[in-house]
């Protein structure tokens, strides 16, 4: 016996989430123009949709995004906090230098 010709049913597709790609152009942006304001939305707005993408049941898709975006994201604050102290270094140094005048 022939099964007839019944439609499948597939789930409906996700829709991708906004927190997701948000959080992978601030951590794109936070390389180029907004170096620190950047990181951090792409922190929060990633946490935020990881936590949207993995609920039970999902609401949306763009785990990757938002993995991409955190990870952007912390990648900037410790390069910030590397040059600043580097900086904090070259300011100690020369104020040493002027301290002991070899700074000419």
């Amino acid at each position: 016996m022939e099964q007839p010709n019944v439609p499948q049913r597939y789930p409906p597709a996700l829709p991708q989430s906004t927190l997701a790609i948000l959080s992978l152009i601030a951590g794109i942006g936070g390389f180029t123009f907004l170096p620190l304001v950047g990181s951090i939305i792409a922190i929060l707005t990633g946490y935020a949709a990881r936590k949207e993408t993995r609920s039970v049941p999902p609401t949306a898709t763009g785990d990757g995004m938002a993995t991409a975006g955190i990870v952007m994201g912390w990648v900037q604050v410790g390069l910030a906090a590397v040059g600043l102290c580097c900086f904090g270094a070259f300011l100690l140094l020369a104020a040493a230098g002027v301290i002991t005048g070899n700074g000419q």
